[in-house]
């Protein structure tokens, strides 16, 4: 369903209808969004469903001057930013030490766990542009929405991101 049939329904008083279609077209994004921060499976569904209980509430008053998916992400990211700065023992943690209660997000294959390292090595700012970015692939004028900053200060994040990537990765790969 677009963004006009959305709205729509919701123009209409049909928040249950259109709330379940925004559920339908866009948890399974948001829940991976959400899981590249925290890593966790249980984490990333409580600050899912924490982000669709503020999306619920907030739909009536929603006044789709933005796409709906750059309204939603913009929640999602509240959420794992409060949900970090509240859990600060939690991202002190390694990955291996985070993922030991949770397996089933990796393979075990030893790049793609020096990968998410040296994203979790990252401030979360970082952290949250280049997931965006690199594996979202969301452009720099919707981050610009979401996040509520610059196209050039974006930039300027995922390149220092980038880098600081790829120099971890150098690391703990040789």
């Amino acid at each position: 369903m677009s963004d006009k049939e959305l709205r729509e329904l919701c123009e209409e008083g049909l928040y249950n209808q259109a709330f379940e279609e925004v559920v339908r077209q866009y948890s399974r994004r948001l829940y991976w969004h959400i899981r590249k921060m925290v890593l966790s499976h249980d984490d990333a569904d409580d600050v899912l469903q924490n982000t669709l209980i503020k999306a619920w509430t907030g739909l009536p008053s929603f006044r789709w001057k933005s796409q709906l998916f750059t309204w939603l992400y913009r929640i999602a990211t509240n959420e794992v930013l409060t949900f970090l700065k509240k859990n600060k023992a939690y991202t002190n943690l390694s990955v291996e030490e985070r993922l030991e209660a949770d397996t089933s997000y990796f393979s075990g294959d030893q790049i793609q766990k020096a990968l998410q390292e040296a994203i979790q090595r990252l401030p979360s700012k970082q952290r949250l542009v280049f997931n965006m970015r690199y594996f979202d692939e969301i452009k720099y004028e919707d981050m610009s929405q979401i996040l509520g900053t610059s196209v050039g200060a974006l930039k300027a994040s995922y390149h220092h991101a980038y880098t600081k990537v790829q120099k971890t990765l150098r690391e703990l790969l040789l």
